[in-house]
């Protein structure tokens, strides 16, 4: 009997219907093939480019979440992690009339550090050069960094002035971005960053007339519009490449402008008022008319003029 066990088996499963034998055969499979572990908790490591993921087998096994490959060739010439602005040897002259900046590829993302709209831009303001744009925000909302890059520099309010906390980072392209008013840093000199990393929290320390994001993009120490770079409203970049035009250092020449009106804007001579100032004595000193200085700076022939601000007088 023992010996005809198997056939008798076999004809009592063939005698089941074709979906009874399915389930039998699926129940099977089942059971040889054990739920894959899923991932239950991270944990940071010292290598903030590493983690440790938890598993639900009770397992655990380190996750590399990617550190950006940088080019350093060049990266730390003129390297100064110590004072605020780095280059200060450099002069315009010195560089280049146009440069192409390499902002991403498949190699190297990018990320707007705050999507907002502008609502002070890279101008003249109240007599002062506005060298970057102020993007509004809550205290405490995340800001991240541009590209990737080393952070060259970050301060108090003590040490930057207008600017409260503040970090700078260096990127292989060249260029160098400042983030200002933050309430919180959380990176230091000479740490490598991540394009997207978040870098701090926005705030409003130093100058600052209301919580903002101040972000700033230079090219050897000069300043140029952020906006050339990034739409801040929709998070996107403009093109896959910057071509910086020398004329574009000029706090009178930004995003939007023609070629020719960047140039001509460019062109502007600037006059500081001293005692004695009058427009009439400005329009004789400088060859031209009440008029057109009228014209030039959006005032009326009657403005009182304020020893120390800047006024376009060609």
């Amino acid at each position: 009997m023992k010996k005809d066990l198997p056939l008798i088996l076999a004809f009592v499963l063939l005698a089941l219907p074709v979906s009874a034998q399915i389930d039998i055969e699926t129940q099977a499979d089942n059971t040889e093939q054990p739920a894959e572990p899923t991932v239950i908790d991270t944990l940071d490591t010292k290598d903030k480019f590493t983690k440790i993921l938890l598993l639900s087998d009770h397992t655990w096994e380190y996750f590399d979440i990617g550190r950006p490959v940088i080019d350093t060739a060049g990266l730390f010439d003129e390297w100064d992690s110590e004072n605020l602005h780095s280059y200060k040897g450099h002069t315009l002259a010195e560089i280049p009339d146009e440069v192409d900046i390499l902002l991403t590829d498949d190699e190297h993302p990018y990320f707007a550090p705050y999507m907002a709209k502008v609502y002070s831009k890279y101008k003249m303001r109240r007599s002062r050069a506005h060298n970057g744009v102020d993007l509004p925000l809550h205290v405490g909302d995340t800001i991240k960094a541009a590209f990737d890059g080393i952070v060259r520099f970050t301060g108090s309010s003590r040490q930057t002035g207008g600017y409260g906390n503040l970090i700078i980072i260096r990127h292989p392209n060249g260029l160098e971005t400042y983030y200002g008013h933050l309430s919180k840093v959380f990176v230091e000199p000479n740490e490598t960053v991540k394009a997207g990393e978040i870098i701090g929290l926005g705030g409003n320390t130093g100058r600052s007339t209301g919580p903002h994001l101040h972000f700033e993009t230079r090219y050897h120490g000069q300043s140029f519009d952020p906006e050339r770079v990034f739409d801040f409203e929709t998070g996107s970049i403009r093109d896959t490449t910057l071509t910086l035009k020398k004329h574009y250092f000029s706090i009178y020449s930004h995003y939007g402008q023609t070629d020719s009106e960047s140039k001509e804007a460019s062109g502007r001579v600037v006059h500081r008022i001293k005692s004695g100032d009058t427009l009439g004595s400005l329009a004789v000193k400088y060859g031209t008319t009440v008029t057109n200085i009228c014209r030039l700076n959006g005032i009326s022939s009657k403005k009182v003029l304020r020893i120390g601000e800047n006024i376009i007088v060609r």
